[in-house]
């Protein structure tokens, strides 16, 4: 293995000067575009789950961990175009994970606002980045990523990461609509 060549050797390229980029498929993108938008946006919320991290552990934390890497994942199918045929039960998993997490919590009256605690406002703001990726992953309109079910798996990310708001939560803060 000595031998081998490290898979990333450069960072700086001068490639994307000019406002374009290629990606793992070799074809070279528009820097606009929704599908290296979609990839600045998984990128914002790996980092956002990183930051949440470092104010969580035990399960939740082995959990968050585990997603990060999907969310790489997705970045690698949108990247190559080739997504993986394993999104289906990896959605299932976190459905299974939202639903246990959130038959420990009382249910909801009201919508709540995120800012808890630290822990809850950063996971609220994975929660919203992980909606903006779904927003831009339907634009981008890619058949074989649909197929694949990643946008049902970003449906489920946004569930998840708000119920797991929820449990990290030290004072939940009830939404007080405006009234006459």
């Amino acid at each position: 293995m000595a031998d081998e060549r490290p898979r990333i050797d450069r960072v700086t390229t001068t490639g994307g000067d000019s406002g374009e980029t290629s990606l793992a498929d070799g074809k070279r993108h528009d820097k606009g575009s929704p599908r290296i938008e979609l990839i600045g946006a998984l990128d914002e919320l790996n980092c956002e789950l990183g930051i949440a991290s470092l104010m969580l552990d035990g399960s939740l934390l082995e959990q968050i961990r585990s997603i990060q890497a999907r969310v790489f994942d997705i970045g690698a199918a949108v990247a190559t175009g080739q997504p993986q045929p394993f999104w289906r039960r990896e959605t299932q998993h976190l459905t299974s994970a939202t639903e246990e997490l959130n038959s420990k919590l009382e249910p909801l009256a009201e919508f709540v606002l995120p800012g808890g605690n630290e822990a809850n406002a950063r996971l609220h703001v994975a929660r919203a980045k992980t909606r903006r990726c779904e927003r831009v992953f339907w634009r981008l309109n890619d058949e074989a990523l649909i197929e694949a079910s990643i946008g049902t798996f970003l449906n489920r990310l946004s569930d998840f990461l708000f119920v797991a708001s929820r449990t990290v939560c030290d004072d939940e803060v009830i939404w007080q609509p405006l009234k006459d």
